[in-house]
């Protein structure tokens, strides 16, 4: 479906009380109108509650940042609308508030876990930007807080509600390409170097304790806000969560496959010396006992791309091979190499975009986290899925970080015999901003 599509004929709503039940009138009836508010709207933020907005019957009645520049950024969208959403800035604060029904997050990966928490705890549905936590307890908190307090929470692994890529699934899971046993993901950029910060004042412009929120406090530097945070152990997860995600989500998907036994990686931060922490090169595999296996290659500074795609994931079985080059296409072979089939995107993946890499694409992913507020369908990836896969992606980095591999309990994915990298499952938090279920 065309973004288009979605977005005929609607407009942008006055947000007012909303009382959700089984609608008298359809979609569109008063008491079937879904309130959102979103934290973090910088970028990929204001893209959502721009996006959300043009659904039908869904109406952005506060934006949450703690930046003055993110803040008129997210406002953009709605210059023009009847009224505005209302500016709140902390986060504690906006999760009281009881006219509105769901809250969408795409602040800094540190915030991403608590956030939601604090949202679930409040009666409030939960969209959250990948990764969905910034370490492996916080991803535990959000299954126990989804199933406590009785609220959704849906992870922005938008390709699980693309049509053609689930029944692509479907296909591989039905033996099209025979016994799927190996998954390769990959993603590739062309990222400059993000160089020395130096340590100067905090910007007038920016309230850095509600931005540092739960992260035990560090000095403000001028090369953090915004985006470049994603390189820093302290509040990002690397490229592996920030893009990763996706296509190793899509492999462990598509082979059915829930918790790894064993993990390794390789890699560092070849291309450039500066303040850069996390791996710009990455090759980090999931073993899921003797007969099944994923690979991951994250290359931040050399864009050369693989299977001619800059992202993507192939899917290799016993009589076939698919291969997806990043959006919702895909191409499965034959073992004598001969295309048997092909599904072409509506939208072309876009590697470097920052904000949306597939475009309209997201539109299925986001009206299925509407229609399941209004029970018309089930969330296509809620947090008990999202988990698992991202904490392949935090295994891989425990793996660099400690350079050791990783024997993990394959009902849980817990690290085995191994205190040093357990250090790593959960991280410190500044005193009072603990997250708690």
């Amino acid at each position: 479906m065309k973004r288009r599509d979605f977005i005929k004929n609607t407009s942008l709503a006055t947000a007012g009380i909303t009382i959700l039940n089984f609608p008298v009138f359809g979609k569109n009836a008063p008491s079937n109108k879904v309130v959102i508010a979103v934290m973090g709207v910088n970028s990929r933020g204001a893209y959502l509650a721009e996006s959300f907005a043009k659904l039908p019957n869904v109406a952005i009645a506060y934006l949450c940042d703690v930046e003055e520049k993110a803040i008129q950024n997210g406002l953009k969208p709605f210059a023009n609308a009847s009224q505005k959403p209302i500016i709140i800035k902390d986060i504690r604060q906006l999760v009281q508030k009881k006219d509105f029904d769901a809250l969408v997050i795409a602040a800094p990966d540190h915030w991403h876990a608590p956030a939601a928490i604090l949202g679930v705890a409040n009666g409030k549905h939960v969209y959250v930007e990948k990764p969905c936590s910034h370490n492996p307890y916080e991803g535990e908190l959000l299954v126990q807080a989804m199933k406590k307090y009785g609220k959704l929470i849906q992870m922005g692994n938008q390709r699980r509600s693309f049509p053609t890529l689930i029944n692509a699934a479907k296909e591989v899971r039905d033996g099209i390409i025979g016994n799927a046993y190996l998954g390769k993901a990959w993603y590739t950029n062309n990222r400059k170097s993000i160089g020395y910060g130096k340590r100067i004042p905090v910007p007038a412009t920016l309230d850095f304790d509600l931005w540092q929120g739960p992260a035990p406090r560090r000095d403000y530097q001028d090369n953090l806000v915004h985006y470049n945070w994603h390189w820093f152990w302290h509040w990002g997860t690397s490229e592996t969560c920030n893009n990763g995600t996706h296509e190793i989500d899509c492999c462990r998907w598509f082979m059915g496959l829930d918790f790894p036994s064993k993990v390794t990686s390789a890699g560092g931060r070849y291309a450039f010396k500066d303040d850069w922490q996390t791996p710009d090169t990455q090759i980090a595999s999931f073993e899921f006992g003797a007969n099944k296996a994923i690979t991951w290659e994250g290359r931040s500074c050399n864009d050369f791309p693989v299977e001619g795609a800059g992202r993507g994931f192939s899917i290799y079985g016993d009589k076939g091979t698919l291969v997806n080059y990043g959006g919702g296409d895909y191409k499965i072979f034959n073992n004598d190499k001969k295309l048997v089939k092909e599904i072409k995107s509506e939208t072309k993946a876009e590697t470097g975009n920052l904000v949306s890499s597939t475009g309209n694409l997201d539109f299925y992913h986001l009206n299925n986290f509407v229609n399941s507020i209004r029970g018309e369908e089930k969330i296509n990836s809620p947090i008990d899925e999202g988990h698992k896969s991202i904490l392949l992606c935090l295994l891989a980095n425990i793996a660099q970080r400690t350079g050791r591999t990783l024997y993990t309990d394959p009902s849980n994915g817990h690290i085995l015999r191994d205190p040093e990298a357990m250090k790593l499952w959960k991280r410190d938090y500044e005193k009072g901003w603990e997250p708690n279920v």
